[in-house]
C-alpha cells in the first residue's frame, strides 16, 4: 500500500517543482514593468509592461514618445544649414509575444515577434527654391503613419534578493511594413502658374530613396502626399519592476 501511494504522489510533487501553481507562494512574480534607458538619449520616454502567460510564453505592450524638438545628434550628419532649424516629434505603440528559451517565466533567451504602429511628424523643413533669381524659401510640415511587423531577439535577467529587479538587453531586432503622409510645402508669397510647375518639378526631383510620393501645386505652395515603406531597427538596454 505504501508502495502504491508513493508511486501516486511522486508525479504530483515533481510536477509542482517545475511547474508551480499562481498563487501558491512558489509561484512566479507574473508582472514586469520596464522603461529602455537608452532611448532618452533621444528624448524617447517609453514604458513597457509585460504579463508572463507561461514558462514559455509573455506578452509585451509597450508605448514611447519623442516630445517636438530638433534631430538628435543632427550636428555628427546633417552639414546643410537648411536644415537645422527642422522639429521632428514621434510616438509609438508596439504589441510583443515572447517565446522564452531558457528558465523561462521572463527570465533568459527569447525571441519576440511584434508589431508597431508609429506616427512622425515633422515641421520647419525648408527647400529654398530659385525662380528666375529670386529665392523663396519653402516651409514643409506633416505627419506620417506607419505599420510594421518584425522580430527582436534578446535577454532578460532578475536581479536582487528577491529577484524582483529586471535586466532586459535587447540585442537587436528589426521591422518593416508600409506607411503613408501628407505634407504641406507653404510658400510666404503667391505664385505663379509657371512657378508652380518648376516648384512641382523641384519636388519631384528631390528622388527621396525608398519613398514613393506625388506633388500637386498651388499659388500658396504644395501638398505632398507619401507613400512607401517603413522599416526601423531596436537595440537597448531595459530596466524594470517585477511583482
Amino acid at each position: 500500500m505504501r508502495t502504491l501511494l508513493l508511486a501516486v504522489m511522486m508525479p504530483a510533487a515533481l510536477f509542482s517543482q517545475t511547474e508551480p501553481e499562481i498563487g501558491s507562494e512558489a509561484a512566479p512574480k507574473m508582472n514586469i514593468v520596464k522603461t529602455n534607458v537608452t532611448a532618452y538619449a533621444f528624448r524617447n520616454v517609453n514604458l513597457t509592461y509585460e504579463r508572463i502567460i507561461n514558462k514559455r510564453f509573455s506578452v509585451s505592450v509597450g508605448y514611447g514618445t519623442v516630445a517636438k524638438g530638433g534631430i538628435p545628434f543632427s550636428n555628427s550628419f546633417i552639414k546643410d544649414t537648411e536644415f537645422e532649424d527642422i522639429e521632428i516629434s514621434q510616438s509609438h505603440f508596439t504589441i510583443e509575444p515572447r517565446i522564452y528559451l531558457g528558465q523561462g517565466y521572463g527570465k533568459g533567451f527569447y525571441f519576440a515577434p511584434y508589431y508597431r504602429h508609429t506616427t512622425f511628424d515633422a515641421e520647419n523643413v525648408v527647400l529654398d527654391v530659385d525662380f528666375s533669381g529670386d529665392t523663396v524659401p519653402m516651409s514643409i510640415s506633416g505627419q506620417a503613419k506607419g505599420n510594421s511587423a518584425g522580430l527582436m531577439v534578446g535577454a532578460q535577467w532578475f536581479l536582487g534578493k528577491t529577484d524582483s529587479w529586471v535586466l532586459d538587453f535587447w540585442i537587436a531586432g528589426g521591422h518593416y511594413g508600409g506607411g503613408k503622409g501628407d505634407f504641406r510645402a507653404r510658400s510666404p508669397r503667391a505664385l505663379t502658374p509657371a512657378e508652380q510647375a518648376q516648384l512641382k518639378t523641384e519636388i519631384e526631383d528631390l528622388d527621396i530613396p525608398f519613398v514613393e510620393y506625388t506633388v500637386a501645386t498651388d499659388a500658396n505652395g504644395a501638398n505632398i502626399n507619401v507613400d512607401g515603406p517603413w522599416a526601423g531597427v531596436r537595440s537597448g538596454l531595459s530596466l524594470g519592476y517585477r511583482f
